[in-house]
């Protein structure tokens, strides 16, 4: 994700757009908007895309299609998707998105405070996951080929390793004791 991906606001009303843009432009974050699913789903296969507040009844593709076309996806399945609904609590939806791996399903009205929180939680840890999979990925580089960093790193002195000590007061461990 780079530094700078937005948080993409996905919602067929322009009043509500406003709305939610105006409850997370206190964060800081980058945003994004897109009126229908398949408008979405071309922003986030850009790859700028960090965190989707996506209406689960959006035109085109609704909310469910598209969590489901990210998630087959590599490159977008961990893309954390907040569901938004104006429908009320539905236990059948509820079961269904949160076994496409979506991170929340809140219901409008959205409280901003609320809102703000979670988004902030999601956005920054996404944010963290993949700046420790990009150093994962360095390191695993460079234990296949160790010449790969710098040469002024390497020690051509090999490295002892020195046997724990312990306290000569100390008891035995268990295993030792006999």
């Amino acid at each position: 994700m780079p530094s700078d991906a937005e948080i993409l606001i996905v919602d067929d009303h322009q009043g509500t757009l406003y709305a939610l843009e105006s409850a997370l432009a206190p964060l800081g974050y980058p945003l994004g908007r897109a009126t229908t699913g398949d408008a979405a789903l071309k922003q986030v296969l850009r790859g700028r895309v960090g965190l989707l507040l996506l209406d689960l009844r959006a035109p085109g593709a609704d909310g469910l299609d598209v969590v489901r076309y990210l998630r087959r996806l590599e490159q977008t399945q961990h893309i954390p998707v907040v569901l938004l609904t104006g429908f009320g609590a539905d236990q059948d939806l509820a079961t269904a998105a949160f076994a496409l791996g979506v991170a929340d399903l809140i219901t409008k009205p959205v409280d901003p405070w609320a809102l703000r929180t979670k988004v902030r939680y999601l956005y920054d840890t996404h944010r963290h996951r993949l700046a420790l999979e990009a150093e994962i990925r360095e390191l695993r580089a460079l234990v296949k080929d160790p010449g790969a960093g710098d040469p002024a790193d390497t020690d051509p002195a090999p490295t002892l390793r020195v046997p724990l000590q312990r306290d000569p007061g100390a008891p035995a461990p268990a295993h030792e004791a006999t």
